[in-house]
């Protein structure tokens, strides 16, 4: 039985929650600035230039957000006015920002308190020192976001006015949550978990916006299913401690109930909390989930067990919201949906979804792709934002235990003469070796779908239209090594020639992409097309059923969950109707596959249940 919704609003960051934070979402003034006319003008100090209202965290190309104007529209402003409480004058105030497309500058009443490059990745202002003495201040958001700019990282978003292919209506601005939270003056930035389920351990990483000024104490609880795990002190004398925490406890328990894993996605609840003696100066609330993923001898390995990946293409794109989602509860949906059609994972495409999303992933058992949102051009600007971006996105989500693998880069984008230059050589390793360096928990894919050079699993997207082609592509172990050796995507080889392979776990992951037939005058995109609702099914089976018998393709990603605008090929209508009967595509999407001899669902739970502690006991 899938989680209910929670009765209160979920937190937008929910790995670090407190019980005390405000949401700014709603209504704020609203401007666009084609002339780049505000900072000169000083917008950041006037009330008249902002004529319009905004429907904040949804960007203005959207419906939702009460603009709906997709024009070309490079700079834009934001204002809203607050009251602060007087209690929290006592310690400092943070503005949190999900994320804003693109470049973004913040103030309060007129002193600027944060700037932040890049469109997905949150940050935060911290307000306290920019606060007057009234009731009132006011928050004013400037976002620059440069349509035609190929060098910005900006996944599906088109640089050209119109949508078409498979490239989206832009999203500029505000497009994920703010929100205001009250803090101590010394308090927690952030909690990392690392699992270390071959030794039972835990382990954490707490960081201090500061350096208590005298030893304060971390104290750490941790259970599951009400089972206290963890009680423990520990003196913190530095911005960051780092601990490994032992779960002897877990010895005893049943390890269908310790593991995660999309049949049992069992979750630690955390609760730390920040003495200074006796005092509680700061406490948050967080979770985490003890797994681990790793590749061998052609396998995908979950919790040490191989297991067959059945992902789907998730674009995350909506009507009326654009890349943001509606409301919190169509992110829940969403995976609950995914789960609906037999999919026990996600490939998120071109995104960093909203951390409510991945939230649900955790709870609910969806394993995901993280994927960044890539540039278009080659250039040493490109690289710098791109990379800079990429580790931040490596640091707000590394705790999530439903994130199995990491993909820098897709089919070459930004790397468009990657077969010859060998500065984007270096560049696809970098990525590679980079992702590796700040995680060691995952696998790595440099460059997802061909021309692979550094890569922990050989991914390759293919959209034959009929199953016959894939048979004889992939049908028997040698139809696949030839298939590496002379097949070209788009006119891509499958591997450059200075790649080395050891033994990597070979997927599609891109196929698919069957769409019905048209309107006339529709504008369309599809990689196939089906008459009807009984065509559609049926080709969905007879393209699955060929990957499924394959020995030696050992996962999927089908293209995709829903339709989006002209890209009409989804599972579901952009509204997320299903275009046939649940139930039939849930039975086609887990039909057992060859490539796992006697795959059942359990087999992963029973293999999970012989794994070791370093010690030796069970």
């Amino acid at each position: 039985m899938l989680p209910k919704l929670p009765n209160q609003p979920l937190h937008p960051r929910p790995q670090l929650t407190r019980e005390r934070w405000v949401d700014l979402n709603g209504p704020w003034r609203f401007a666009f600035d084609d002339e780049d006319a505000g900072l000169a003008q000083g917008w950041m100090n006037r009330a008249e230039p902002f004529g319009a209202t905004i429907t904040v965290p949804f960007p203005p190309e959207s419906n939702a957000s009460g603009i709906g104007d997709q024009g070309m529209h490079p700079v834009v402003w934001y204002r809203r006015v607050i009251r602060v409480e007087p209690e929290w004058r006592a310690g400092r105030l943070l503005l949190h920002f999900g994320a804003v497309d693109y470049r973004a500058m913040v103030w309060l009443n007129g002193l600027l308190v944060a700037t932040h490059e890049g469109g997905h990745t949150p940050f935060t202002a911290d307000l306290t020192t920019a606060l007057n003495d009234g009731d009132e201040q006011v928050i004013v958001v400037r976002a620059e976001d440069m349509p035609t700019d190929l060098a910005q990282p900006r996944g599906k978003q088109f640089w050209e006015p119109k949508a078409r292919d498979i490239f989206y209506t832009r999203t500029t601005g505000i497009w994920q949550p703010v929100w205001l939270e009250p803090v101590p003056e010394t308090y927690i930035t952030s909690v990392r978990w690392t699992p270390g389920l071959d030794r039972g351990q835990l382990g954490m990483r707490v960081k201090l916006n500061r350096a208590p000024s005298r030893p304060f104490t971390l104290g750490v609880t941790l259970t599951l299913h009400d089972t206290p795990l963890v009680d423990d002190r520990y003196s913190m004398r530095d911005k960051e401690l780092r601990r490994d925490l032992g779960l002897e406890a877990t010895r005893t328990m049943n390890w269908r109930k310790v593991t995660w894993s999309p049949d049992y996605p069992n979750l630690i609840d955390a609760v730390i909390t920040l003495y200074d003696g006796d005092v509680i100066v700061d406490q948050v609330k967080s979770y985490a989930g003890l797994r681990t993923v790793g590749t061998e001898n052609g396998y995908f390995l979950l919790n040490g067990s191989p297991i067959y990946l059945r992902l789907v293409l998730g674009q995350n794109y909506w009507e009326d919201t654009n890349l943001t989602a509606p409301s919190p509860e169509a992110l829940y949906e969403e995976v609950r949906l995914i789960k609906a059609l037999g999919f026990n994972g996600v490939r998120i495409h071109q995104k960093v979804e909203d951390p409510r999303f991945l939230y649900w992933c955790d709870r609910l058992g969806v394993m995901v792709w993280g994927e960044m949102a890539n540039a278009f051009t080659f250039s040493t600007e490109a690289v710098r934002r791109l990379t800079r971006e990429w580790m931040e996105v490596l640091e707000r989500d590394y705790s999530h235990p439903c994130i199995i693998c990491w993909v820098p880069l897709n089919e070459s984008w930004g790397v468009p003469n990657l077969a010859y230059d060998p500065a984007q050589q270096s560049y696809v390793r970098a990525l590679y070796h980079l992702t590796h360096a700040l995680d060691q928990t995952r696998p790595v894919i440099g460059n997802d779908g061909w021309e692979h050079i550094a890569t922990d699993v050989l991914s390759i997207h293919d959209y034959a239209t009929d199953g016959e082609s894939l048979r004889e592509r992939y049908g028997t172990p040698d139809a696949v090594k030839q298939t590496l050796l002379s097949a070209r995507p788009s006119f891509r080889a499958l591997l450059l020639p200075d790649a080395v392979r050891h033994g990597e776990p070979i997927m599609l992951t891109e196929c698919g992409g069957i769409a019905f037939a048209p309107d006339p005058g529709k504008p369309w995109f599809g990689y196939g097309t089906v008459s009807d609702r009984d065509a559609f099914l049926a080709k969905y089976e007879e393209l699955l059923n060929a990957i499924l018998d394959s020995p030696s393709i050992v996962g999927f990603c089908y293209t995709q969950l829903t339709d989006v605008q002209q890209e009409t090929n989804g599972l579901l209508t952009a509204d997320r109707k299903p275009k046939q009967d649940l139930t039939r595509l849930y039975n086609i999407t887990r039909r057992p596959s060859k490539a796992l001899p006697g795959e059942v669902l359990t087999h992963i739970h029973q293999a999970a249940e012989a794994i070791t502690y370093g010690d030796g006991t069970a």
